[in-house]
This record gives structure tokens, sequence and C-alpha cells, in this order.
């Protein structure tokens, strides 16, 4: 998810690529499933109440998905970054890059995003036709970017690795030998992590609060969350600088021996993030801008339970490498990616199909989730028999 002696000369070689670590690639397909949990049932919260029927439980999945889930997704395509630029170059590496992340957005933003709002659209304006919306939101705006905001981001940040790697080759080294040490010590791995996160996190939230986002056309993103998922992905990129399957992420490392200490991390600050909600709604009365104080505790429990929870995610996957959601989840896997990027409009037209019908929330949530995971899925698998596509998807 060596001894410290050797790491050091272990580090400065420019790693071989090695087998697929079936532990990530369920993790990462796991997440992907999350990401469209949370887009399958967010209409029916408090936080994004676009349907008539809602329910708490759903509000509970939310606050912890949007907690952890992004930020874990740039540490887990951190951990092949610096050796991937190790191996391939900086030019070769990008050239990659751009054809899986930049190609991509370019091709989501002027289509399945336009689409996907098309369909919040007609819930405004019934009158509206396709094409008008379209040529306004790609010429006047707003021009939302949905989930694939994460692209170009993920690229910026792949950018700034080969930039640094140019500059400072062996600049992660120490996060690396921190990893190796977690092999048999994980908490100080996940002292570090959370103290970084938490420096750059906690002041970013103070500063521009939850609801402050940079956009400039499709292109968005959270201003008091870019340092913190910048941070995720350095600390994957450490960890994968050498010797990933030796470290931290051992399938014999401490670290999966250990999950409930994990839970127990992720339970209590989560418990308190409600206790905070709740501070904010019923004896603040959600005042805005909100007290520094309050966005302090708030970003300090944020951070801990994103550490906690990615840590007890990753445990579980190397502790249980032979439980029943591999039958899942290693056939999705080819197809996590492809499903990622074009969930977003099959949730979304779901949701105004379901909008009418009189139905409890969790019905329309259950229905909306598994028709979107199987759409999805079946779509990816079709593009993927295209020629070329499995070099993109």
């Amino acid at each position: 998810m060596t001894t410290v002696s050797t790491t050091v000369a272990d580090a400065n070689v420019a790693p071989a690529a090695k087998s697929r670590n079936l532990s990530l690639d369920r993790a990462r397909t796991f997440l992907t499933l999350v990401v469209l949990l949370h887009h399958a049932v967010i209409p029916y919260t408090h936080f994004g109440h676009t349907d008539p029927k809602s329910f708490f439980g759903f509000d509970m999945i939310v606050l912890a998905t949007d907690s952890f889930f992004m930020a874990m997704f740039f540490f887990l395509s951190g951990l092949f970054a610096w050796s991937g630029i190790a191996r391939k170059g900086a030019v070769s590496y990008m050239a990659d890059r751009l054809l899986r992340l930049g190609l991509p957005f370019a091709i989501c933003a002027f289509t399945l995003i336009p689409l996907a709002y098309y369909a919040v659209s007609l819930r405004q304006q019934p009158q509206i036709g396709f094409a008008e919306f379209w040529w306004k939101t790609v010429t006047v705006g707003p021009w939302p970017s949905g989930p694939i905001w994460f692209l170009w981001v993920l690229f910026g940040f792949d950018l700034l690795a080969c930039l640094l790697h140019r500059l400072w080759p062996h600049l992660l080294d120490p996060i690396n030998r921190l990893s190796l040490r977690g092999r048999r010590r994980p908490e100080e791995f996940f002292a570090v992590m959370l103290a970084v996160t938490a420096a750059f996190y906690v002041p970013g939230l103070m500063i521009y609060g939850p609801s402050s986002w940079f956009e400039f056309g499709p292109f968005s993103v959270q201003h008091g969350r870019v340092m913190l998922y910048a941070s995720y992905f350095f600390f994957g990129a450490g960890i994968g600088v050498a010797q990933i399957d030796r470290g931290l992420l051992a399938a014999d490392g401490r670290m999966a021996r250990v999950s409930w200490d994990w839970m127990v991390l992720a339970i209590v600050p989560y418990c308190l993030l409600w206790t905070l909600i709740f501070i904010k709604r019923e004896i603040l009365g959600n005042p805005s801008p909100l007290p520094n104080w309050y966005e302090g505790l708030y970003a300090l429990c944020f951070a801990i339970f994103s550490v906690a929870i990615m840590f007890l995610i990753l445990a579980f996957f190397q502790r249980f490498r032979q439980s029943g959601s591999a039958r899942l989840l290693d056939p999705m896997q080819p197809d996590a990616y492809g499903m990622f990027l074009v969930h977003y409009p099959i949730a979304l037209w779901l949701q105004y199909w379901l909008f009418d019908y009189d139905l409890p929330a969790i019905v329309k949530a259950t229905i909306g989730f598994v028709l979107t995971v199987a759409f999805s899925w079946a779509l990816t698998r079709a593009l993927r028999q295209i020629p070329g596509a499995t070099r993109v998807l």
C-alpha cells in the first residue's frame, strides 16, 4: 500500500516497470464506485437537495465521501508519477499524460459535461434545446466541469512533478525513506502525512472557506483544497520513488495488521465533524462567514478523517486480498477509468427521469446507482472496443 540502510542506493536507481499491484487496483476501482455512489445520492441530501425526496443517511455518506475520495485519487495517481518520470523521461511521460488526461478532458468538456448539465437546465428552462444550451455554455457560461476537474488538476501536478524531478531528482527521497520505515511503523508515516496535509488545508479553509472555486471556462478547482490535493499527490509520489512493495504499502507490512486502529482514527473525527455541523446549524445559526475558530476545527477534523480513512481502505485491500470484493472489482478494474469519465451524464439523466416519480429517496438513489454503474460499465466496455481506445481508457 528493507531496511533503511538500503534505501538511498535503491532510491537512486530508475525503477523498472512492475506487475500490477492488485490491492492498489482494487482500491482505485472501489474509489470509482464511491464516486458513482456520491453522485447517485447527492440530490437526496440537505446539501444537494435537487429532488423533493431526501434521506439523512445520504448526508452521512456525502460528508464522508467528500472528505476523502478525491484526495485519495491524487495519492494513488502520485504513486507511479516519480518512478514513471525516471523510467520514461519527462517528455515521454507528459506525452502519455496528455493522451490519458488532456484528451479525455477536452472531449468530456465539450460533449459529456454539457450533456449532463442539460438535464439540470431542463428543470428550469423546459423549452431550451440542447444546441442552444450547448452554445450558451461554451460561449457565455457558466461552463461547469463536473468531476472532470480532477483531470486537468492531475495533469498540472504531473507537469510540476516533471519540473521538480528535473531540478531536484532526490527531492522525495525523505518521503520514500519514511515509507520504508512505515512498513514496520506506519503510525510515523500517518503522523507526518497528517501534519503536512493539515498544515496546508487548515489555513486554506480559513482563508477561502468551503465554497470558493477557481473557475475559467471548464477549468475549476476549490481554492481551499488545491494544496491539500498537491500534498496527497506528492506523498504518493514519494512512496513510489523506489521499492513501493517494500515500504508502507508492503503486503506483509504492519499497516494492514492494525486496520482496526485506522477505523477508530476515522470514526472519531467523522463524529466530530457532525458535532461541528450541529453547532453551526443549531447554536451559531449558520452565520456567514463562519468564525475562524470553527473553520479551523472543522478543517483539522476533516484532515484527520481524510488521512485515516485512506489508511483504512488501503489496509483493508492489503489485508483481505482474497476477499469476495475481488470477484466484482477485478473484472471492473480495466474499465474503472472509463466509468469515471462517462458516468456523470448517465447519473444526472437518471435523476431527471426519477424526479417525477413518487418514490422514497432510498429507492430512487438505489435505482440511480445500480443503473449508473451498469450503463457506464457497458458504455466503457463498448468504447474500449474502438481501435486505440485502450490507450486512453
